[in-house]
């Protein structure tokens, strides 16, 4: 190789870790997320297999059910601030970044008032008395996010996510430590709950102290208000929908189980699930900014681009979600004690339920990126009912391996929605779609077979 060769390698090399262009911030952002999220996981994963031993499994139950509850009430009053932010012409405007900040904390607190009126009907309907206390408490959570301001999303529009993952992390690593801590004082579920209040708190201050840019004040402009109000209004819909997707699993199952196996499913469904998270939280991040700068129905060389990336993507996802199918065994064992044995065939039909929706995993964000929140909404409202019904069905007729084959068949049901989105955004991509359904389906038997008798003592649980 020639000096001059050499020379140009170093440039562009030197181009991707500093410069400016659009390619460089989306490579270090891609990377950044990757590492980000490695890094979170890790962090999770250490957490979980301390607070395992110190906490008991219904303590991980009633956790999952009081998430459900403040996942509920982020989606059902969620007006779309991120993404009107990174998909709109002014969102670098600070009028109305501040008047998107004003609606957002006025909604904090909004809804910590919810959740003291929701505290005893939800105690009754999942017999746990607990939660009358529990949810107000962590409800605090959504008035300390309320406040974190619009330079997070400003960051993001932008693809500059380094600052941004160092504060996720530093926040996690608090959370961490505060749950250790108390996890060994009070051997109780309140560990948890004071974690996540402390989390959430240096999460706002690492925010707002380390980005760059201009503090957020009350502002309340009306051009800013009726353009956040018309995209999010169907934003709003979606995230309701969203919200039974997302949590319809933990709703129905928390009916049907008791605490102690809910808490079970629940470290099966976080293993199982960490291919998908990583590509849900990758695409919610890149894809946007992707689709606003590089829309792949302006030209079929952008079309090509995305064909690459979406292959790329996918086939890493795949690796990631047979491994840990493949290993669930061997990694739940390994992991966690005996209490928690049943979590290996969780892990293992979670993966094979979820290759589906890996398959289908970037369309939807196209017609966000393009303002067609309507047309998202359809697609998120026709995954969210489908997946309920399969759920309902396989959970009452079938027991707890029912409830996940109804929800693999649910997101399979739903794909001719998803071409019907995908075409208008000229994002389908039928060979991709193909080529990962096969090959993935002869890996997800693989992982299947080689896990077998943790799959039969689930098929023997039957608890419907």
């Amino acid at each position: 190789m020639s000096a001059a060769q050499k020379s140009g390698i170093m440039t562009r090399a030197r181009g991707l870790l500093t410069g400016e262009a659009f390619s460089a911030r989306l490579m270090r952002g891609a990377a950044l997320t990757v590492a980000g999220f490695g890094a979170a996981q890790i962090l999770r994963l250490a957490s979980n297999l301390i607070l395992t031993r110190l906490l008991f499994p219904e303590a991980f139950g009633m956790m999952t059910l009081i998430y459900v509850f403040l996942q509920g009430l982020n989606n059902f009053s969620d007006v779309g601030v991120k993404p009107s932010i990174l998909q709109s012409k002014r969102g670098d405007d600070q009028d109305f970044l501040d008047t998107a900040w004003t609606i957002q904390v006025i909604r904090g607190f909004l809804l910590w008032g919810v959740t003291f009126a929701l505290a005893i009907p939800a105690a009754r309907f999942f017999d746990a008395p607990q939660m009358t206390q529990l949810l107000p408490a962590v409800g605090l959570t959504l008035v300390i996010s309320g406040f974190n301001p619009t330079r997070m999303e400003t960051a993001n529009r932008h693809l500059k996510f380094g600052r941004l993952t160092v504060i996720d992390l530093g926040a996690q690593v608090v959370g961490l430590l505060v749950a250790l801590a108390f996890a060994y004082l009070l051997q109780s579920v309140w560990a948890l709950v004071i974690s996540g209040i402390i989390g959430a708190l240096a999460h706002l201050v690492l925010a707002m102290l380390f980005l760059p840019g201009q503090a957020n004040r009350f502002r309340w402009e009306p051009a800013a208000r009726d353009e956040l109000i018309h995209f999010g209004k169907w934003i709003f819909l979606s995230t309701l929908m969203g919200f039974f997707l997302s949590q319809g699993d933990k709703i129905i199952l928390g009916k049907y189980l008791n605490l102690e196996i809910l808490g079970i499913y629940n470290i099966g469904y976080f293993l199982g699930s960490f291919p998908l998270v990583l590509g849900i939280t990758f695409i919610a991040r890149l894809l946007i900014p992707i689709y606003r700068e590089k829309p792949p129905k302006e030209s079929r060389a952008n079309f090509k681009k995305l064909q690459k990336m979406r292959f790329l993507l996918s086939g890493a996802l795949l690796a990631m979600l047979f491994a840990v199918g493949g290993l669930s065994t061997w990694l739940v064992t390994t992991l966690y004690d005996p209490r928690y044995v049943l979590a290996s065939g969780i892990l293992v039909v979670v993966a094979c339920a979820q290759l589906p929706q890996l398959i289908i995993l970037t369309y939807d964000q196209a017609a966000l990126a393009a303002g067609d929140s309507r047309r998202f909404f359809v697609l998120i409202a026709a995954r969210a009912i489908m997946l309920l019904l399969g759920l309902l069905i396989g959970v009452e007729y079938f027991g707890l391996l029912g409830a996940f084959t109804g929800q693999g068949l649910a997101m399979l049901l739903v794909y001719p929605v998803v071409i019907w989105l995908a075409r208008h955004q000229g994002t389908w991509d039928p060979l991709h779609d193909a080529f990962f359904a096969v090959v993935g389906g002869g890996l997800m038997a693989v992982a299947l077979t080689l896990n077998w008798p943790a799959v039969a003592a689930l098929i023997a649980l039957n608890s419907p």
